[in-house]
């Protein structure tokens, strides 16, 4: 009967234990669908919808389009933003466990499943918007299409799959590796290597082009900005030269230990520590399956750890590696590890109800869900006391954004008001001259505030566009009896846009 248990090696018991953490982290995060609040980024990407485009400044397309869809159906709601997100990561889970069952037996898939469903990742993904959530889906569907592809000789998936890495492009960047996955395999592979002259290989190539295009018809039309802006502006940032920063490495494996839980994360050092060992450094001695899922895997894994020690690497770009690399280590992981990575994914997720529902502890910066709505329905009283004012904020995207998403018909700007770079607001096509003249009302936040008084200064920052600025009562956000934000308000006299 062990052999029919979904992890052999467990007790009955023990796996009864699994199945109800399971049920109760998947019901969690239906919850919090209902219970959470915008995240700025669910705002800034619902932004992007209201002003449709073949492609925008930082991102690709596919989030506004997905975000568009339910919103057209249900209505412009937080829920509407949320459900489109785990809609979209639900496929996203059922097409991963389709995709582990090409190279895992019945059991090991399962073991898959459970790592995969256990990550925090999952829960980003189902929760907030960004490009992720559309790309992790295509990513998953154009790995099963090149398996069905190369593993079983069906020529038809080489045209799906160019289709799919396409798609992915044009949900975020990061989908370029999908073709250098396939060329690294294909080279590396003496089994498969005949396919680099294959028709039906640069057929896929030129398919993952077209379908790629209206994000390069978008950037041909605005000056490449926004590859400029995922390439030179990324170096950019780095400041002069390069510089080795530890602390940056670490507080990477940190945050992709939060992202996987670390039972899962720590494990692939020891894995691929192990492979190397097994069978040093030649990939031609990798069975070709195993080779596939590592060409998925290590060239996102270790490129974004190594340029890690040279500049910041967000939370999210590591994702799509975890795809494959969550299989391959699948074959490995035994069945007590998956019961502990579970349990601590369970305790994870009670801790996140618990801030959700009670904010004990306060986020002290702007990417949280906590204060949006109560702070547009001040900003919107306010209004009423200044109507000839327009609105604006300059904390990058974050503010401006959750503004606009709930002020209806009131166009908040963003930092471009003061000749600042603003992202996608500097594409939508707004005349800042026609503002000249002007009040304005300036909305800052300030999440490391230590009091709920004024700060009786005004930012220097915009001394240069207006004659004179007026602090007025800072609007503090309160959960029952505390403050948890504060924003600085200011009114802003005879706008002078930037020359």
């Amino acid at each position: 009967m062990d052999k029919d248990l979904p992890l052999p090696g467990l007790t009955l018991k023990k796996q009864h234990v699994l199945v109800w953490s399971v049920f109760i982290i998947l019901i969690l995060r239906l919850l919090f669908i209902g219970l959470m609040g915008p995240m700025p980024q669910d705002a800034y990407y619902y932004f992007y919808s209201e002003h449709p485009a073949l492609s925008y400044y930082d991102h690709p397309p596919a989030i506004a389009y997905l975000l568009k869809l339910f919103t057209f159906f249900l209505g412009k709601k937080v829920f509407a933003l949320k459900l489109a997100d785990s809609v979209v990561t639900f496929f996203s889970v059922f097409v991963f466990y389709k995709l582990s069952q090409c190279f895992l037996s019945r059991h090991r898939a399962q073991k898959a499943f459970l790592l995969f469903f256990s990550t925090f990742m999952v829960t980003i993904l189902s929760l907030v918007s960004t490009p992720d959530t559309p790309l992790i889906l295509f990513w998953t569907l154009s790995l099963l299409s090149l398996y069905h592809a190369v593993f079983l000789n069906k020529n038809i998936y080489w045209i799906w799959s160019g289709i799919l890495m396409g798609l992915a492009f044009d949900s975020k960047y990061t989908a370029i590796l999908l073709p250098f996955g396939v060329i690294l395999f294909l080279l590396l592979s003496n089994e498969h290597r005949k396919r680099l002259l294959s028709p039906w290989l640069w057929l896929s190539f030129l398919l993952l082009i077209i379908t790629s295009l209206p994000v390069i018809i978008w950037n041909v039309q605005n000056g490449f900005a926004s590859f400029k802006f995922q390439s030179s502006g990324r170096m950019q940032n780095m400041g002069d030269g390069i510089h080795i920063s530890i602390t940056n490495f670490f507080g990477v494996i940190g945050h992709q230990s939060a992202l996987l839980i670390p039972v899962l994360f720590l494990s692939f050092f020891w894995f691929l520590f192990k492979t190397i060992k097994r069978y040093g450094f030649n990939p031609l001695r990798i069975d070709a399956q195993k080779l596939f899922l590592l060409c998925f895997f290590i060239p996102a894994f270790a490129g974004f750890l190594g340029i890690s020690f040279i500049t910041w690497v967000k939370l999210n770009w590591m994702m799509p590696a975890y795809i494959s690399g969550i299989i391959w280590i699948s074959m490995y992981f035994n069945a007590r590890w998956i019961r502990i990575q579970l349990i601590v994914s369970l305790v994870i997720h009670l801790l996140l109800a618990v801030e959700i529902l009670f904010y004990p502890v306060p986020v002290r910066s702007d990417d949280t869900w906590m204060g949006w709505d109560q702070l547009s329905e001040k900003v919107a009283v306010l209004k009423t006391d200044y109507p000839d004012a327009f609105i604006f904020s300059a904390d990058d995207y974050k503010t401006s954004a959750e503004l606009n998403f709930y002020l209806n018909g009131e166009m908040i700007y963003s930092k471009n008001v003061i000749g600042e770079p603003a992202l996608q607001f500097d594409y939508i096509g707004t005349d800042l001259n026609k503002l000249k003249g002007r009040d304005a009302l300036y909305i800052d936040s300030d999440p490391g505030f230590n009091n709920d008084l004024k700060e009786n200064k005004a930012p220097s920052l915009l001394s240069d566009y207006f004659d004179s600025v007026i602090e007025l009562e800072p609007i503090l956000i309160k959960k029952d009896s505390r403050t948890v934000r504060k924003f600085m308000v200011y009114q802003c006299k005879n706008y002078h846009p930037p020359k």
